[in-house]
């Protein structure tokens, strides 16, 4: 069985930092993309960032805030977010990339990011 767990999340002032991780399990981690996704409250989800084995991206929003990783022997993937604005605050998710077109498969469960002012 495929399993996302996200954790890392909490209460930050802006300008403050949080790490993310996603604990993944019951698949092939290293062979596949996994990404990072946001929603916040009356907004639709949106992609933040993702990481395949050779290459990441991230969403305009982020970049240069947010790092992405992934410790393949861990099994786990990570999102580092620096320089946090209100507007990253969101319930942030973990998912597998299904390896067809642009779709994910499987999805943790969320951890909330709320920054403060």
């Amino acid at each position: 069985e495929v399993q996302l767990q996200a954790s890392g999340g909490g209460l930050v002032q802006a300008g403050g930092s949080l790490r993310l991780s996603c604990a993944a399990s019951g698949f092939t981690f290293d062979d596949y993309a996994i990404g990072w996704f946001r929603q916040a409250p009356g907004k639709e989800r949106e992609g933040v960032s993702c990481i395949s084995s050779s290459e990441s991206g991230y969403a305009d929003s982020v970049k240069g805030r947010f790092t992405i990783s992934r410790d393949n022997a861990k099994h786990t993937l990570f999102l580092q977010m620096t320089n946090l604005k209100q507007e990253d605050t969101a319930t942030y998710y973990c998912a597998k990339y299904s390896g067809l077109g642009s779709s994910y498969d499987h999805w943790g469960q969320g951890t909330q990011v709320t920054v403060s002012s």
